[in-house]
């Protein structure tokens, strides 16, 4: 089974001044024709640097992408670096300087006397063209490994690979092939998943289930390796079926659907209509649910009542619930939606107060206090929570898809 390894080069990565978008990027193209990615390095503009993370890469992968280094200012010495490492001397192609020049006479511009710079490559190797920039790319290969070398531009990298490198990695696959699926869940923790799925997530076994979480969503990565893709897929499926029995009502969707369109979907089969009535997300559940194409058909309105004064002039919130209970509690909650679902004549309403903090927590209700209020088919559920203050940014997403996973949860049964 072919393996990949990814070199991004470059100190502006390793500085926090630029994000290698490159490497996630890359690794998911090839996931998707059957490459796993064994590993991926992160190198300064220092040429045994460089050398040395293609070195180890080598004893990974027999396929190595390097990007970034192909630039023509002192630090760009990606191809010196692999010249050491094929152990040739770089060629100067009196070609690909003219067309370099080329680029920026078709652009108004002189070439500057760096770029010469850009026309060396190691011996031997094939030169991949860049018709968007200065820097072309190149492939060499040494014994059984392949090094095809990239511009760090991510436009500029991409053009190439599906260009250039994509077509060949395909013809080499042959019938060898990784499938992967995504299952999505809510409303557990990590730790929880892990204990119901138990020997699922065993490491080795094949399928090979990951997960990756964030703002209480665990993605479950099932990838099932084989020479025929129908038999992976039929390994997946089962596995799939697997979990879904081991945890229930947590499994939401598959691949790339999200919480908003799944409560969406359920929403147009039901024929059902739906508004909010938002406090601390601030109209944040709202665009979530509009996000998505085709929400006109269920999603009638929104109010964004931030402060007492709004909830009581808007929503029409009765002024002594606020003033007995306080605007985070659960009587505001349920007033919320049921003022809401009155004044619009959806078919569900939905309502979030809570306190997203920093500031204006106490004992009684801390930050990260939220309560959602769900009104539908003439009861109204309150539901409190109590969210980590990990930040505000946190507690409003939390919050939001908290209340997207509730309606999924009524809208299911």
């Amino acid at each position: 089974m072919k393996k990949a390894c990814i070199v991004s080069i470059g100190n502006e990565l390793l500085n926090g001044q630029t994000v290698d978008t490159n490497a996630s990027w890359l690794a998911g193209r090839l996931l998707e024709k059957g490459v796993l990615t064994a590993g991926i390095w992160l190198v300064p503009d220092e040429k045994q640097r460089i050398v040395k993370a293609i070195q180890d890469a080598s004893e990974l992968g027999d396929l190595i992408l390097v990007t970034g280094g192909l630039g023509p200012t002192d630090d760009d010495l990606t191809r010196d670096a692999v010249a050491a490492y094929l152990g040739v001397e770089l060629e100067f192609h009196t070609e690909i300087l003219r067309i370099i020049n080329d680029f920026f006479e078709r652009r108004g511009r002189k070439m500057a006397p760096t770029n010469r710079s850009q026309a060396y490559f190691p011996a031997g190797a094939a030169i991949l063209d860049n018709p968007i920039g200065t820097a072309p790319g190149f492939w060499a290969r040494k014994k059984d490994i392949d090094i095809v070398v990239m511009p760090g531009v991510p436009s500029e990298m991409k053009q190439m690979f599906t260009g250039h490198v994509l077509p060949s990695v395909e013809q080499s696959l042959l019938t060898a092939r990784v499938v992967c699926r995504k299952l999505r869940c809510f409303g557990a923790g990590e730790s929880d998943i892990a204990q119901k799925l138990g020997n699922l997530m065993e490491r080795g076994r094949n399928p090979l289930i990951n997960c990756t979480c964030g703002s209480g969503e665990i993605i479950l990565h099932i990838n099932a390796a084989s020479e025929d893709a129908a038999a992976a897929l039929e390994m997946i499926n089962d596995d799939i079926a697997a979990i879904r029995g081991r945890l229930g009502e947590w499994v939401y969707g598959e691949d790339d659907q999200s919480l908003p369109e799944v409560v969406g979907n359920l929403l147009k089969k039901r024929h059902q209509t739906i508004v909010t009535a938002e406090s601390c997300t601030g109209g944040l559940l709202a665009q979530m649910l509009t996000e998505i194409p085709g929400s006109s058909e269920y999603l009638l309105a929104g109010w964004v009542t931030y402060s007492n004064e709004a909830k009581i002039r808007l929503l029409g919130v009765p002024e002594k619930i606020i003033a007995d209970f306080g605007a985070v509690s659960e009587p505001v909650a349920q007033s919320m939606a049921v003022q809401a679902a009155q004044k619009s004549g959806a078919d569900i309403a939905i309502a979030i107060t809570g306190i997203a903090g920093p500031d204006g927590g106490t004992d009684e209700k801390p930050v990260g206090l939220v309560y959602i209020g769900v009104l539908m088919d003439g009861v109204c559920q309150v539901r409190e929570c109590r969210f980590s203050a990990m930040n505000r940014h946190w507690v409003r997403l939390r919050s939001a898809l908290t209340a997207l996973n509730y309606i999924r949860l009524r809208l299911e049964v």
